[in-house]
């Protein structure tokens, strides 16, 4: 092997590993759990964080599923568009997608009126924390579930109807179960995503502790705020967060690659 290549290459690894190494070792020498069940401003935001992700999932998936089956399934006139639209909170900047969701949802914004008539705020709530959530980490499980769904053999499902298999026990324990190590991959890139989610939820949200004050928003605010434990206390939360996910996004897709063996 080429030590040139390798010294570049051990560079950009330097360069990505080293801050988050550095992190870990001061939440470790110093009392970051500790600070975790002390803060109150912590223990706020990650209960909320929790809550908040756990109501975006469900709306994610029970969202999400109808769609990634069309894409994967159906050729429709602009499904090249939704794809499109589906793909496009990826790249988009989380302020410029938090912005836009307030033209939408604010009080002038186009639905924001009519929701006004009923008496229902949604900009600087809970339900905008939600709803930010759902806006950056819905394509992550669509694009996963997508891709799973139409990895799924046809002749299998084919095989299902022949046995007298209606389509809804054709997709139940045929579809699924075979799409499964996809769409599980998908939920848990999907919450990772909202969990860590920062810009749409502050540019929509705002930062209300104990109500729109999330996990990373505690980070930067108590950061800005000079309490530095506090803030590693939060960083170190969404670390071991990430950490898990990462872990568990590669034990299902090698589960998936085991399952692919056996098939074939």
């Amino acid at each position: 092997m080429d030590p040139r290549l390798v010294s570049v290459a051990a560079v950009l690894v330097l360069f990505l590993g080293l801050p988050v190494a550095t992190l870990v070792g001061r939440s470790l020498t110093g009392d970051a759990l500790g600070t975790v069940s002390s803060s109150a401003v912590v223990l706020d935001a990650l209960t909320l964080s929790l809550g908040t992700t756990a109501v975006s999932l469900v709306l994610t998936v029970a969202l999400g599923l109808p769609l990634a089956w069309l894409l994967a399934r159906r050729r429709f006139r602009g499904s090249g568009l939704v794809e499109t639209i589906v793909d496009l909170p990826i790249v988009l900047p989380p302020s410029v997608a938090g912005l836009g969701l307030l033209f939408v949802f604010g009080r002038r914004g186009l639905l924001g009126e009519p929701l006004a008539v009923f008496g229902l705020t949604i900009p600087f709530t809970t339900v905008a924390v939600i709803l930010a959530q759902v806006f950056v980490a819905a394509p992550f499980f669509v694009r996963s579930a997508r891709a799973g769904l139409a990895a799924v053999d046809r002749d299998l499902e084919d095989a299902g109807r022949t046995d007298g298999a209606s389509e809804l026990q054709v997709l139940r324990w045929l579809t699924v179960p075979l799409a499964a190590p996809a769409l599980a991959a998908g939920i848990v890139m999907s919450w990772a995503r909202a969990l860590g989610e920062f810009g749409a939820t502050i540019m929509f949200a705002g930062n209300v502790e104990g109500r729109t004050q999330t996990l990373p928003l505690v980070v930067y605010a108590e950061f800005q705020g000079g309490e530095l434990d506090r803030s590693i206390a939060a960083a170190a939360v969404l670390m071991t967060a990430a950490f898990g996910v990462l872990v568990a996004v590669r034990a299902l897709r090698w589960g998936r690659a085991l399952d692919a063996r056996g098939l074939a």
